[in-house]
């Protein structure tokens, strides 16, 4: 079988993931995810098939009551694990919700939790530029957007910071790989601005 874990993944998404704009913050993850794995020489398919798994069971499962049991990110784990995939992809997707009680070890653990909100939040800020581009959106512009407490009310902001000092990297240094990350695929993820 020759089939990447990224296609695999994807597949997997378009099957347990009904909302658009829930693929696109799987996507916008998993471009991070990628970025961030070819930034430090690891294997950019298996860290984007993370990426893109990530919040599989969300729609289906919330699990708002933060449930360290049941529902997200529990339920796409165990199927995950029914259909072979590795405990490596499971760890990191368990890590990245706090409630789950699964310390981030690892690089692809670490990087999933510093990069999931921040996307959010990137793409964010994006869309609320007169342009609605990525390509208008830089670092200075992210940091005013953050210290907006109206602004993207559900993204947590410690959780951010807590991203990058998990990271071991400056917080402007992870905002300017996410926002490269995000530029890349700024088609897909809908941010490739207006064209008037």
């Amino acid at each position: 079988m020759n089939e990447t874990l990224g296609a695999r993944a994807l597949d997997i998404l378009r099957d347990w993931v009904k909302s658009e704009s829930l693929r696109k913050h799987c996507y916008a993850v998993a471009d991070s995810m990628e970025h961030f794995a070819q930034l430090r020489g690891e294997n950019a398919d298996l860290w984007g098939a993370v990426g893109l798994l990530h919040d599989m069971d969300y729609e289906r499962h919330p699990n708002l009551e933060q449930s360290p049991t049941g529902g997200h990110p529990f339920v796409g784990v165990a199927w995950l694990r029914e259909n072979g995939w590795s405990e490596e992809v499971c760890r990191a997707i368990l890590s990245h919700a706090d409630y789950a009680n699964v310390s981030r070890e690892t690089a692809l653990e670490k990087t999933l939790y510093a990069v999931d909100e921040l996307s959010s939040f990137i793409v964010a800020v994006a869309l609320v530029r007169p342009t609605k581009s990525i390509h208008d959106v830089d670092v200075r512009a992210v940091k005013k957007k953050m210290k907006d407490k109206a602004f993207a009310r559900a993204v947590n902001r410690e959780d951010i910071v807590r991203g990058a000092e998990e990271l071991g990297m400056p917080l402007d240094d992870v905002i300017a790989e996410v926002i490269a990350a995000l530029k890349s695929d700024a088609e897909r993820l809908g941010l490739a601005g207006i064209t008037s």
